[in-house]
């Protein structure tokens, strides 16, 4: 398996490969690989030539100095999971300085608003370092195709948003969640939860299941109170928000309309672990 910590020395090896009617496919990752980041792995096998995964920790979409420091790092294991996929996988593990050259720091972009809902509220500058980070990377692999997971829906949302608004060729395709037996949502961030809050975690799943049900008889207030009372029963969980949102502008829905798709977003605290998940209301 090759591994690139340089990016003059992929593009030399992607330019060595390739040709006229080659393709790249591409899987940015900040590591701590699960089973969700190895299916895309396999989407992008399965259609392209060549298949390319990063592993980068980025800092400057993290808004919480003490986040970034507490973010898994398992390069090591993380190898050794991308090898169970395929050994011809090409790996790129950059140093901060090769991505950003001294320059530390997000470009400030405008995703016509999808940027200032659920996460953006929370997590201030978040998708400017998204955006800056996953822009770099496009340059710098120059895939064909590009393959994240629905889990970050709204980071999906803006990731095909910059990539029209920078005219940057490239395909992205966005990907199922994959779930723990529990339907957990699979995430990097669950290596940090003990057994028992791991187990307990089913319940964000669960009210989120419990949520789609309800949308289909009542108003998305109604299921907002619903979720929001539901959490209370769980005081280990720490409720940041619950929206249901327009899945093309995600916008908060005020009144149903049957021309559009809802989705239902989330994010929660447990001992201290945010932890994200989407479902889709349809």
């Amino acid at each position: 398996m090759l591994i690139f910590n340089n990016k003059g020395e992929l593009n030399k090896h992607l330019q060595g490969i390739s040709n006229t009617n080659s393709t790249i496919g591409f899987v940015p990752t900040m590591g701590a690989l699960h089973f969700g980041h190895l299916s895309l792995l396999d989407k992008s096998i399965e259609n392209n030539t060549h298949t390319v995964i990063s592993i980068f920790v980025n800092p400057t979409q993290f808004n919480n100095p003490e986040d970034l420091e507490k973010y898994p790092r398992t390069i090591e294991n993380d190898i050794e999971k991308i090898k169970t996929v395929s050994n011809k996988i090409l790996v790129y593990a950059p140093t901060v300085e090769d991505i950003y050259e001294g320059n530390t720091a997000s470009q400030h972009y405008g995703f016509d608003g999808l940027e200032n809902q659920m996460e953006g509220k929370f997590r201030p500058g978040h998708f400017d370092g998204v955006g800056t980070v996953v822009k770099r990377l496009l340059e710098i692999v120059k895939p064909t195709n590009a393959y994240f997971g629905e889990k970050d829906f709204q980071q999906l949302q803006i990731v095909k948003k910059l990539v029209a608004k920078e005219k940057i060729p490239v395909t992205i395709i966005g990907c199922p969640i994959y779930r723990e037996s529990n339907g957990l949502a699979m995430s990097s961030r669950n290596e940090r939860l003990s057994v028992k809050e791991r187990e307990n975690a089913s319940i964000i799943f669960e009210i989120l299941n419990q949520a789609k049900t309800l949308f289909g008889t009542e108003s998305a207030a109604i299921v907002t109170d619903f979720v929001a009372k539901a959490f209370e029963k769980y005081p280990d969980f720490e409720l940041e928000y619950f929206e249901i949102a327009d899945e093309e502008t995600l916008l908060p829905c005020v009144t149903k309309s049957e021309n559009k798709d809802y989705r239902a977003f989330i994010a929660v605290f447990l001992n201290k672990i945010r932890l994200i998940d989407t479902i889709s209301l349809k």
